[in-house]
């Protein structure tokens, strides 16, 4: 993706935008941590078309970020599932929603509210939970509609 600028470049932030920094990436892994598994339900929650997300899929597979688990024989079909690789962009990914929260605020307040599952508390922006300080991962957080996303389908 950054050519032969790449080449030139000893950089930890450029080797991780190779893998994720392609268009749609990104809100690839938005719905993987949402718990979006397979092909059609990611096709259909970001619209994307069918060539580019299998491309984006395949790129994270094949870096490790996604592994592909078979749930049909017949026909063949797949599951797309974090990896630990993946689970490792757990912190980038609520700090991207975090900027995009603050610097990119909508009318109708946050499209998406993190809060931790076992005691319900909001999730801070150290992936703290706010009620009962407990250090929180992907699958300790539960997604839930914001204010945005609640007005978004009222209309």
């Amino acid at each position: 993706m950054l050519g032969r600028l790449y080449d030139d470049q000893v950089c930890s932030i450029a080797r991780a935008l190779e893998v994720v920094g392609e268009r749609w990436t990104l809100l690839v892994l938005r719905d993987a941590f949402s718990g979006v598994r397979r092909f059609e339900d990611f096709q259909r929650s970001l619209g994307i078309a069918r060539n580019v997300l299998a491309a984006r899929l395949g790129r994270l597979v094949d870096e490790g970020v996604l592994e592909r688990v078979p749930y049909q024989s017949r026909p063949e079909r797949f599951e797309y599932r974090l990896t630990e690789k993946g689970l490792g962009l757990w912190p980038v990914i609520v700090g991207l929603l975090r900027w995009g929260d603050e610097h990119y605020p909508t009318p109708d307040g946050v499209p998406r509210i993190l809060e931790h599952r076992d005691c319900g508390g909001a999730v801070d922006a150290h992936l703290t939970c706010e009620r009962c300080g407990a250090r929180l991962g992907p699958r300790d957080v539960r997604s839930l509609p914001g204010p945005a996303l609640i007005a978004a389908a009222a209309d």
